[in-house]
């Protein structure tokens, strides 16, 4: 089944106009209980693991990590055990299952009701593997263009080719996996790929071809950037004091850095935002898995949906987040994404273990021209 992203930003957009069904709690197995929670930095506040422990009983721990290839090697370090849930983009699950980290989710204990129907239906890419289902959808959010609005030149129609102009030079902050995907995007539109940007993702021939283009035009370009980021506090850093100007980076940098007062804005070029969704897996070794339901459930409910999205910056799937938003939240939204944009968002395709070598491979060359 392929991502209907239309239909996904169809049920994000009437978010607020559902009505979720009321939270609920088995006190029964609430007691002296402990979630151990592994998820990004920033992505759980004190203030939502209070209202958890409010609403169930149940004291929940955080740990943070900055990047989805950390999680990943934690858990193999680990053979999945150490935490009772992950959160992990839905384009890496099926890497998961292959290494043997994670556990199939019971259906029948989630509280679906509480959850976009897009959401649940975008993610049975990659979070439904060989028929049963790994992921429960969270959020989703892009990573695209973020400026400086006094400083940096952008053309009229935006385009990820706008980095490497060359009143930017010396000002650009990237990641570099992403980076390269953003400049092949940029020349697939100009013709000069020789194969479609995602083949690159089902064969290693055209991963290779498409890349090896890729790389050329990034380390000819190279000598533009003020610094490389990885996590959100280095992308955020690059603008706060490392001189950057413009950069591709998440929404939440952007979001993050203008409620701070900078002039930072954010925009999706015309080759499309790069789009992603993550979510809530459980570990093979998870100790408390009564207590990853009740997160799961209470995190389905509107008002804990509006505190992630305040945290963060991102989109939450629990309907009726929206409806709770602070006004500056829901006009960054607004002002950062037109209806094309939405429309022409580029999902992640999924990430099988050997497509994540070979980038890891290109990057490693990037970085070190």
């Amino acid at each position: 089944m392929t991502f209907s992203r239309r239909q996904f930003i169809k049920g994000a957009s009437v978010a607020g106009a559902v009505a979720a069904t009321p939270f609920t709690i088995n006190r029964a197995i609430a007691a002296n209980k402990e979630l151990r929670i592994y998820a990004w930095a920033g992505y759980i506040t004190d203030e939502m693991l209070s209202d958890f422990k409010a609403k169930t009983g149940i004291n929940a721990t955080f740990t943070p990590y900055g990047t989805n290839d950390e999680l990943l090697n934690s858990l193999r370090a680990t053979d999945g055990t150490g935490f009772d849930i992950i959160m992990p983009t839905v384009d890496r699950v099926p890497g998961y299952v292959d290494y043997g980290l994670v556990q199939p989710l019971d259906q029948t204990r989630i509280k679906w009701d509480g959850c976009l129907d897009s959401a649940i239906t975008g993610s049975e890419v990659g979070g439904v593997v060989k028929g049963e289902r790994y992921f429960a959808p969270s959020d989703w959010g892009t990573e695209a263009i973020a400026y400086n609005k006094n400083e940096a030149k952008v053309s009229k129609d935006l385009s990820y080719g706008d980095l490497w102009l060359p009143e930017n030079s010396g000002g650009v902050t990237v990641r570099g996996h992403s980076a390269l995907v953003g400049i092949g995007l940029w020349l697939e539109k100009q013709g000069k790929l020789p194969f479609p940007l995602l083949d690159s993702y089902k064969t290693e021939k055209a991963m290779r071809a498409n890349f090896d283009v890729i790389l050329k035009t990034a380390v000819e370009h190279k000598g533009s950037i003020a610094q490389f980021w990885s996590t959100e506090n280095e992308a955020q850093g690059a603008f706060l004091t490392n001189g950057a100007i413009i950069g591709q980076t998440w929404d939440s940098t952007a979001f993050k850095l203008s409620g701070e007062g900078e002039p930072v804005v954010f925009r999706a070029p015309k080759e499309g935002a790069l789009a992603w969704m993550e979510g809530f897996v459980m570990p093979k070794n998870a100790n408390n898995v009564d207590s990853v339901y009740e997160f799961i459930n209470w995190y389905y409910t509107p008002e804990s949906g509006a505190m992630f999205v305040k945290a963060t910056g991102y989109n939450s799937t629990a309907k009726g987040a929206e409806a709770l938003l602070p006004q500056a939240t829901k006009d960054f939204f607004n002002s950062s994404y037109s209806k094309q944009d939405l429309a022409n968002l580029w999902w992640w395709p999924i990430q099988e273990p050997w497509y994540v070598a070979l980038r890891n491979e290109y990057q490693d060359r990037y970085l070190s021209a």
